[in-house]
């Protein structure tokens, strides 16, 4: 054997795994979370009815995902699977990440409340997220409030900007490309992005990767203040990205609330020789369970030592919170779906249609318009296809 024939030999079992798009095993993993995902949410969505609780939400979310995922990949015993981000509800002037324990409940929700929804499921590590936003009550509830035209506009709004986020993002095309398109979506509407919430580059076990795209650009006041502006990058075939869009019909500023945050994910770069009883063990099993994506505390059987412990990994940098932001100037709507950049192009794999009842008199600029009907004729042209698929395979089946 010659030297150059000993160099290409790779031992057996260190064969490096490709993690990218470009192995089919990976898409079908993306693609079956995402359906997982998009069941949960419309599970969810008709569960929020009046009386309903936000921690019983939660749970019924987090039920179905993990039942979901037990189903699948059966005979691979050491294949990681389940909840990739906790089911987060959070109602009216809350933003996001609300997620509450057992013992800390809010009220049950109202006809009228504004309910976002946000979670994430992963198979193998291949994770699939999404966010939607509903009425308790829906067209008749929607149909009483005295906001509705500004929650109509915004809401339609972003889940535009969603869609015309999601067809910017493609190889080739650069992440200042995606932040202008939207900010003209919301200049058209007459309302603002969330100027915190951030789309993501999605990798194996990564839910926040390094690749990201702002909403919204600073402005030179927030740059003065320290914010700094998302580095560019551009987008290349096999990456997998999560669209994030929140909008506001105020200023889209969030601000930290004051309910207790419950939400967390490991920081894995660092590590500290921790005092306390309670921190050790929730750190021992956060690294066990939960070493690289989010989980809640309400994941813990003794809630108590789990509140206990969560301070002194904080201290020390052990812990990233996700606290529960608001937004107390003004409606918001929250949409988020899953991109896969495959060779055929950008292909979107979660998220519901936007409810009916949101709707708006204004009309966004030419671009977007053009944007949006393209999208529309090839969602068409898709079910169309889908429809004849399935009408030869029951015809075929009847023969």
């Amino acid at each position: 054997m010659s030297s150059s024939d000993e160099e290409s030999v790779t031992p057996e079992g260190e064969d490096e795994e490709v993690t990218d798009l470009s192995n089919s095993d990976v898409c079908t993993k993306y693609q079956e979370a995402s359906k997982i995902v998009n069941l949960c949410l419309s599970g969810l969505v008709e569960q929020c009815v009046a009386g309903a609780k936000v921690v019983d939400l939660c749970q019924f979310g987090t039920t179905i995902m993990e039942a979901a995922v037990e189903k699948l990949y059966t005979k691979q015993k050491q294949l990681e699977k389940g909840v990739a981000f906790p089911v987060c509800i959070s109602v009216n002037d809350i933003v996001c990440n609300h997620s509450p324990l057992a013992s800390e409940e809010l009220d049950a929700l109202n006809d009228g409340d504004v309910v976002k929804m946000d979670l994430g499921c992963h198979l193998d590590g291949y994770i699939s997220v999404a966010a939607h936003t509903v009425v308790v009550g829906g067209a008749d509830a929607y149909s009483k409030l005295d906001g509705k035209s500004n929650l109509g506009t915004v809401a339609t709004a972003a889940y535009n900007a969603m869609l015309v986020a999601c067809n910017t993002i493609s190889a080739g095309n650069t992440n200042d490309a995606v932040t202008k398109a939207v900010e003209r979506v919301a200049k058209s509407y007459g309302v603002n992005s969330i100027s915190s919430v951030r789309m993501h580059q999605m990798k194996r076990f990564v839910l926040d990767g390094v690749k990201e795209v702002a909403l919204r650009d600073p402005t030179p006041e927030e740059l003065e203040e320290g914010e700094e502006k998302v580095p560019d990058c551009t987008f290349e075939q096999g990456e997998v990205y999560a669209v994030d869009v929140c909008m506001s019909s105020g200023e889209g500023k969030a601000r930290v609330g004051a309910e207790r945050i419950t939400v967390y994910k490991r920081n894995v770069e660092t590590q500290y020789k921790l005092k306390m009883k309670a921190s050790r063990a929730l750190l021992t099993q956060v690294d066990k369970k939960y070493p690289t994506l989010p989980f809640t505390l309400r994941d813990f059987e003794d809630e108590r030592s789990a509140k206990m412990g969560v301070t002194e990994c904080l201290n020390h940098g052990l812990l990233t919170p996700y606290p529960s932001l608001h937004e107390y100037d003004g409606q918001v709507a929250h949409f988020k779906c899953t991109v896969l950049l495959l060779p055929s192009g950008t292909t979107k794999v979660t998220g519901l249609p936007l409810p009916s009842y949101f709707t708006t008199d204004k009309q966004p600029d030419e671009e977007t318009t053009a944007v949006l009907k393209a999208i529309e004729e090839q969602e068409a042209k898709k079910a169309k296809k889908k429809a004849a698929k399935k009408k030869k395979k029951k015809a075929a089946g009847g023969s």
